[in-house]
């Protein structure tokens, strides 16, 4: 059985070393020169930036796959600092509890809202509707202020989002399932608690991409430059793939794998699958930006001493929030100076996010010297641009997850974030799961 992959990020690079490993014939297919999809690392005069995801948590998957690539002693672990998270409320930064009990104790939260909280632990659970928002959820669960001032900051800062979009139970099931098992989401969290522990975040000396640069320089059969111009089933019910490069490395194949974003993967199957097509093109990809500022450590009152700030939605910003790259990784940045990621756009923040770098640039700034107490310009500033940034998991996204599991049965599949959830942990982890289903099939 020969597997044709279509693409090179991390999903595609993980189940091609998946099957490698298994001995089972397999080609990867990567339009562009450069693995790695959206985990893009660069370095910029004395900055290491990253493009795309910024740090992962270090999962059980994630862990083999890193052994398994003799990567481990690469692993980068976020400083200790990082573990603090800050939200913006009424014009300044305050901490966020990283508890449910400090939730109680802090003063982030007013007392109607702790009272909200407390009560979560008695309102009786509901049936699953796969409908509920995460809006709707929280809400119905938390009461509006942990909507507002945890939740929107969060999913818009994290996954470009709108949580008043989202499912639930598409973006966080286990939180649904909580419910179900426990009548409460808080109690089942506390009952959960033993054994769980926080997960290492991490990232690899000279950035993510050396995770990516390595599955692809291990794999046997990646083939760089080779984009897909279309896909024939054959009378035998084999796979025909076209590329702009000429033919591809084998006349057929028995399974192809869409490892593409969902955009990409719908103008392949238009011609034979249109109604699957046209799921997969529904998928909502907002548009963001990355804006980096570097500052002289003097220059900036904060003292940084967290993983970065969010932006809650009713305090009208103009970015989502920032990362504070040089508090995480010091090593990326020059003695003296400190580096801010800052979010530009997704799905709340739409017009701000094709705005001209320089007026992205110059907001940013203006924006982080009021809320930092930044006196000065910048040192560097830098922006880069996604027009089709983080797949949304609203509505849209269950009709075209069904949609291609659908096509399984014809050796059609689909490894990518829009099918396993966005985080890096996620594409590996499903890429895994499914090597296994074809090392069976």
């Amino acid at each position: 059985m020969t597997t044709a992959i279509l693409g090179g990020g991390i999903s595609g690079l993980t189940l091609a070393w998946h099957l490698q490993r298994a001995g089972l014939a397999y080609d990867l297919l990567e339009a562009t020169g450069r693995p790695g999809g959206t985990i893009r690392s660069e370095q910029a005069g004395p900055y290491l930036l990253e493009t795309g995801p910024n740090s992962v948590q270090l999962s059980p998957e994630l862990h083999d796959l890193l052994t398994s690539l003799d990567l481990l002693g690469h692993v980068q672990d976020a400083a200790t600092v990082s573990q603090h998270r800050y939200v913006l409320r009424a014009g300044r930064y305050q901490r966020l509890p990283s508890s449910p009990p400090g939730l109680l104790t802090n003063g982030f939260f007013s007392l109607k809202g702790k009272v909200d909280l407390l009560r979560e632990l008695t309102r009786p659970p509901r049936q699953p509707d796969p409908t509920e928002t995460l809006a709707q959820f929280f809400r119905r669960r938390f009461g509006p202020e942990i909507v507002d001032y945890a939740l929107n900051p969060f999913i818009s800062g994290i996954y470009a989002g709108d949580p008043e979009q989202l499912l639930v139970h598409r973006t966080f099931p286990q939180l649904v399932a909580l419910e179900q098992a426990h009548g409460s989401v808080l109690r089942g969290l506390i009952k959960n608690k033993s054994g769980a522990g926080r997960r290492r975040i991490i990232s690899l000396r000279g950035g993510l991409h050396t995770l990516t640069n390595t599955l692809a320089a291990r794999l046997s059969h990646y083939h760089s430059g080779h984009a897909v111009t279309g896909l024939h089933c054959l009378p035998d019910g084999r796979w025909q793939v076209d590329t702009a490069a000429g033919p591809a490395p084998r006349p057929a194949y028995d399974r192809v794998v869409l490892a593409l974003p969902a955009y990409a993967a719908a103008s392949l199957l238009q011609a034979q699958f249109p109604a699957a097509a046209a799921a997969l093109a529904a998928v909502r990809y907002p548009a963001m930006a990355a804006v980096y500022s570097a500052y002289g450590r003097a220059q900036v009152q904060h003292p940084l001493d967290g993983f970065g700030a969010l932006h809650p939605r009713v305090e009208q910003p103009y970015a989502a929030g920032s990362i504070w790259t040089s508090s995480i990784f010091p090593d990326r940045v020059p003695d003296g100076q400190v580096l801010f990621t800052t979010f530009v756009g997704g799905t709340q923040y739409q017009q701000q996010a094709h705005e001209p770098a320089d007026q992205q640039q110059a907001a940013v700034h203006a924006e982080l010297s009021r809320l930092y107490g930044i006196q000065g310009p910048p040192l560097w500033q830098y922006r880069y641009h996604w027009e089709r940034a983080i797949p949304q998991f609203d509505a849209r996204i269950g009709p075209a997850q069904e949609a291609v599991d659908a096509l399984a049965s014809q050796g059609l599949y689909a490894a990518a974030n829009w099918r396993s959830g966005v985080g890096v942990p996620d594409c590996v982890r499903h890429a895994g799961e499914l090597a296994a289903r074809l090392a069976q099939a």
